[in-house]
């Protein structure tokens, strides 16, 4: 294990798993450099980044499998494990430590009971996880029958092939996660680039825009939208005024705020459709943090979310339609509007575990 940044281990111990719709290397904090620069610098080498096709290292040439989840236990009252996740790019040097991902969140739990972390309850273990990247906590409960993680059951998730075992996810204090609030610029809706769009920060800092605003019809399929290169440099403009605005500074370099673009549910019993931009590209599915500010952003009036989505019905479950199917939240609010908590499954699993082996250059640093 990794004990300074002057003898870093030429083999760091990694588990690939994946999480939600999302995939990548689950590691001990231990196990990396404690200096963030050249901890980064092992994280591109491991993912084989910046190039296309990620071919020198584990990722998979798409940003929904170019994640690491650095996992470390936690010594906060009440907290069981701390998390920071880190968005990899696949064709950039750069490792972005801002945004959550709430699909690898999916997988901290199972991870960090295997690991020795957490000790597992008989039936199911709930894992008190503390999101570093945004200061939250989330509640993860795991399936463990007779005190083992199990990642076999009959819960499906869209975009996932084949079934699971659940793993609830109930998200306590995602409110205002980059900015502190849940409408940082103070207002609901606002004009960028002659665009209406709502700035909302729950979980997730997002740019809200109504597809029809921009010309589209709001269910493009991901390679659709991706052809449009013209569309994506208008929303990268507004993306850039928009986290300006949010109090995030330059995000030219970061990947929050995300874009949403959205519409009219399709579904019977859907509430509302959704485009998750991450940023540069089309998420196949949809991002679990992103699904949360989108739910939020629907049950509150004045926001275009709440303008495209179904009325509510009082059962308190937004029902978001994506490319690769649905993705059911359940949210409780206050009659003041705000959030109490919101909860989802997901499901994880673990692929394989072993060593990543870094060169020389990465374990000193050499550019």
């Amino acid at each position: 294990m990794a004990t300074s940044t002057a003898h870093i281990a030429t083999r760091i111990p990694a588990v690939l798993m994946r999480g939600g719709t999302s995939r990548g290397p689950f590691i001990l904090e231990r196990d990396l450099p404690a200096d963030a620069l050249l901890r980064d610098k092992a994280l591109l080498e491991i993912m084989g980044s910046p190039d296309p096709l990620q071919i020198n290292g584990i990722g998979g040439g798409d940003p929904l499998t170019s994640k690491v989840a650095i996992i470390a236990p936690s010594e906060r009252p009440g907290i069981d494990v701390e998390y920071l996740f880190a968005q990899v790019s696949v064709t950039q040097p750069v490792v972005d430590t801002n945004p959550n991902c709430g699909n690898m969140l999916s997988a901290v739990g199972p991870f960090a009971i295997e690991a020795g972390l957490v000790r597992p309850g008989d039936v199911e273990t709930t894992v008190r996880i503390y999101n570093r990247n945004t200061g939250t906590s989330v509640d993860a409960v795991v399936q463990t029958p007779g005190g083992t993680v199990t990642y076999d059951g009959g819960a499906e998730i869209d975009g996932v092939p084949g079934s699971a075992a659940p793993i609830k996810l109930t998200f306590l204090d995602a409110t205002g996660s980059k900015t502190g609030q849940l409408f940082p610029t103070g207002e609901r809706r606002e004009i960028i680039d002659d665009i209406v769009v709502s700035l909302v920060d729950y979980a997730m800092p997002m740019m809200l825009v109504a597809a029809a605003d921009l010309g589209l019809a709001g269910d493009e399929r991901p390679e659709e939208l991706d052809l449009q290169r013209d569309l994506f440099q208008r929303l990268e403009a507004m993306r850039r005024e928009a986290g300006r605005r949010m109090g995030l500074g330059d995000v030219s370099n970061m990947v929050v705020p995300k874009i949403g673009l959205l519409s009219g549910p399709r579904r019977a019993d859907g509430t509302i459709t959704s485009r998750y931009l991450v940023p540069h590209r089309t998420h196949r599915a949809h991002a679990v943090t992103g699904a949360l500010c989108v739910a939020v952003a629907a049950r509150s009036i004045g926001t275009v979310a709440h303008d495209v989505a179904r009325p509510d019905d009082g059962s308190g479950t937004i029902l978001i339609e994506h490319p690769s199917g649905k993705i059911s939240i359940d949210l409780v609010m206050g009659e003041d509007g705000t959030v109490r908590r919101a909860s989802l499954i997901r499901t994880a699993r673990r692929i394989f575990e072993g060593n990543v082996i870094l060169s020389s250059d990465a374990q000193t640093g050499a550019a």
